[in-house]
Parts: C-alpha cells; structure tokens; sequence
C-alpha cells in the first residue's frame, strides 16, 4: 500500500481498490476475517500504514440477496406506488444474513413485488426500511422505488412517527409510583411508565444489546402502559418513535418483566415457548408518507396470545 492511502480504514482502502462491490461486502468480508493486513485478519475501524501489506485469503462472500419465496404466507396491509406494508408472521427473519440464507419476509416480499429487489441500498434488505425480531410479529414497512427509501426510512425515524407493540410479559407489571429504578419515570399518559435506559450493542454481530453501555450506546425511550393484569403474566402495550434494535425486550427485561419466551433477556422459565414463538407483537405504526405528506395509520391483527381476556 502507498503513501496516497495511509490513514484510510480498510473496509475504505478494500472499496477503493475495487476488489468488493460495496461498502456492505467490505465489512463482511473483513467480519469473514478473509481480509489480511500484515499476514493477520484485520479488524473493523482499523487505519492503514504506509507500506501495510493487504491480502484476500479467501474469495469474497457471494452477494446475499432475498430469496423470493412466494410460498410463504404474508398479508399485504397497505400498499400504493412507493410502498407497501406488510404483517410479519411469527419464526421468520426479517431478511437474510449471510448467502443462500432462506426463508425471509424480505423473500416473500420480493416474490409478490418484485421492485423491492433493488429498492433498498444494502441488496439483501428487499426494499424494508426497518427490522422485526424473528419471533416479533407485525407491521414490517417496505418501499417499492429506491426513490423513495431514503424519504420513507427518514419518516420512521422522525418525532411525529409512533410504533405500538403489545407484549405478554412474565409476572406483574411494576407500580407505576415505585421509582425504584434509574432512567425510569412516569410516562406522560396517566398510568404508564418511561423507560430511557441508553441501548448498545453488544456480541460478534451486534445481535445482542446491553443497557447502557455496549458499543455506541443510544438514546432509546419507551412507554409502557398495563393492558391486563394474569394470573402469571401481564399484557403491555409499548409506544416509542425511533427504536433501537430489541428495544421493547430489554427495556422490558430492565424493568424485571421479560416478554414470554425471551430467552434472550431474561425468560428462563422451564415452561417458556422458544424464541419463534416470542410474544411481542408490531401492532400500529403512524407516520407522514414520504411522497404525499398523508398520515398514515397502519395496523397488523392480534395474535391470540395478545387479545385482552377479560
């Protein structure tokens, strides 16, 4: 390597020199510790030195792209020209990972609206603009132009954009006037608390987070309000604006209420469904539309488990 590229990170300096096709591949591939620096796999964020040897040990991961999968079942909620929204089932990932990885909603999604192939930046994504947890449930938002992505991704990071979740959760709900926790308050409906524990991320991949501190550590807020009280659990509605990844779960977790089957972040009851039966559910979503300005109200039916019983 030369003078002119000293200082530049290495997925920058693997981009530059045109051996991967994006910005994505470079730091999977470097994830893949395929990418060399000084005979030794190089690490994310590393800056190069002037005369740093840089090897590809192996070849570049293959593209990951959705496979289509029309044979999944996925209920169209809403869908005009630029968008669509549709309601996630329960055990299936949001889009695929790593190559060849299938089924995903993003798979089906691009089998019903093929445009959402290469709607989104980053291939794999089918055109979603968000996530949803494999076991999550619900509204899952997907633009159909790449005109419109960045506009309809920035809607649901704005203030006037607010997602509801309904989950079943282990035990009783805390009291709402107990203020025995930090970064916990009472929310701004009338009998409803406010989590505002920071959220980072945490493992080899980020598929874990950790609540306040992790790498990069966020600002993330969460209502939650009592639906109904059970006799050994409770259903929660959730409202929050932007969320951070497994927001809803770990702030729950904080407050000492893991949702049902959560393994993850808490429920280790010997009873406790597996994770593709997680209780968490994408119920509503409010946001202005990227091209018209209309607020739209989107809303995902209820599982059984998250119908009031009373």
């Amino acid at each position: 390597m030369g003078a002119a590229e000293a200082g530049l990170r290495l997925d920058a300096f693997l981009l530059r020199q045109k051996v991967v096709p994006s910005a994505t591949a470079a730091r999977r591939a470097i994830a893949e510790r395929i990418v060399l620096v000084a005979g030794r796999p190089g690490k994310k964020g590393l800056h190069l030195g002037e005369g740093q040897v840089v090897e590809i040990a192996a070849s570049i991961p293959d593209r990951v792209v959705p496979i289509p999968a029309a044979e999944i079942p996925l209920a169209v909620l809403y869908a005009d020209d630029d968008l669509v929204v549709v309601n996630k089932p329960a055990g299936l990932p949001s889009h695929p990972l790593r190559a060849g990885e299938g089924p995903s909603a993003a798979g089906a999604l691009v089998a019903r609206f093929p445009e959402c192939a290469v709607a989104s930046p980053d291939p794999r994504e089918g055109g979603l603009v968000q996530r949803l947890d494999r076991g999550t449930t619900g509204v899952l938002v997907a633009a159909r132009r790449r005109a419109v992505w960045p506009g309809l991704r920035n809607a649901l990071a704005a203030p006037d954009c607010e997602k509801t979740y309904l989950a079943e959760v282990v035990g009783c709900f805390p009291d709402v006037g107990a203020g025995e926790k930090d970064f916990v308050s009472p929310g701004a409906r009338p009998g409803t608390l406010s989590v505002a524990v920071p959220i980072g991320r945490v493992g080899r991949r980020g598929s874990r987070v950790k609540l306040g501190g992790g790498r990069q550590p966020l600002p993330a807020v969460t209502e939650f309000a009592l639906v109904e009280q059970r006799s050994t659990s409770a259903l929660i509605e959730a409202r929050l604006c932007k969320g951070r990844t497994h927001q809803v779960r770990a702030h729950l977790a904080y407050l000492g209420v893991p949702v049902v089957g959560d393994t993850t972040y808490g429920d280790t009851t010997s009873d406790a469904e597996p994770p593709a039966l997680l209780h968490l559910h994408a119920a509503t979503i409010v946001f202005k539309h990227p091209t018209t300005g209309q607020l739209l109200r989107i809303e995902a039916p209820l599982p059984d488990w998250a119908y009031p019983t009373l």
